[in-house]
């Protein structure tokens, strides 16, 4: 029957000779750990606002009742856009006024990287009404057409008291160029949009008035701050029956009738 040797308690070996990690040791390897774990944190928030998504603060009332200033709303950057998405792009032709920006280094590295929401002012957020080749138009009833479908525009244009701001104030009757979009925002008399250019002719007529397709950041898919406002956007139901184009985008704006103002 074979027999258990007891355990030398002073037996020499690998495991008892090496001596318990110093504090310095531990303080470094947590160190790294951190870095490490920072490191890949900003990655990854980097990752994903390069090809996901990315966060904006609402800067103005434009967009109101939808959208209120200092919302923070999360924009897909896959899926593409259609009509009556809410869509942010790059300012497309001057139409902001530049101000001046205070510099924080931090803040605007975690804002590049994804950390921080964009609260720059380089970029807008509207409501798409045309795509390239719409035909949109004012009607003598009020209306705002496309392709010869009226838009009921009564779900999200602003509202006080119960009584909806007019969708225009300007008569106007263009088709959309290819590669271009026709963007209003919801609060038509506090907004900045392309109605406002359509008269403009120091260029190409009309052309400023209109967002290249590459300038657009993503649709917006949802207010993720403040938690009371919390909320998911859908494509209005009166866009559901726009017929398409008749016609092939025409490769400059035509503009069948344009007047100053918005």
């Amino acid at each position: 029957m074979a027999s258990i040797e007891p355990t030398d308690p002073h037996a020499s070996g690998d495991a008892q000779n090496e001596a318990p990690p110093s504090l310095g040791r531990k303080v470094l390897s947590w160190a790294t750990e951190g870095v490490l774990i920072v490191v890949g944190a900003v990655v990854i928030a980097a990752l994903l606002r390069t090809f996901v998504g990315q966060m904006f603060v609402i800067p103005s009332g434009s967009m109101e009742n939808t959208l209120q200033p200092s919302d923070r709303v999360l924009v897909a950057k896959f899926g593409g856009f259609q009509r009556g998405d809410v869509v942010v792009f790059e300012d497309p032709h001057n139409w902001l006024i530049p101000e001046p920006k205070k510099p924080n280094v931090i803040k605007d590295a975690l804002e590049f990287v994804g950390v921080l929401p964009n609260s720059g002012t380089e970029h807008l957020i509207k409501r798409i009404i045309g795509m390239p080749g719409d035909h949109v138009r004012t009607t003598d009833d009020g209306f705002i057409e496309v392709n010869g479908q009226k838009l009921d525009e009564s779900p999200y244009l602003y509202a006080q008291d119960g009584i909806h701001v007019a969708p225009f104030t300007v008569p106007f009757d263009i088709i959309v160029p290819k590669d271009n979009i026709f963007v209003l925002g919801d609060h038509r008399n506090q907004s900045n949009d392309s109605r406002c250019r359509l008269a403009d002719v120091s260029q190409t007529p009309g052309a400023s008035a209109f967002v290249p397709v590459d300038k657009v950041v993503g649709s917006a898919v949802a207010i993720v701050a403040p938690l009371p406002r919390l909320a998911t956007f859908n494509v209005p139901p009166t866009y559901d029956t726009v017929p398409d184009p008749a016609q092939p985008a025409p490769d400059k704006p035509d503009l069948i009738l344009v007047e100053p103002g918005c």
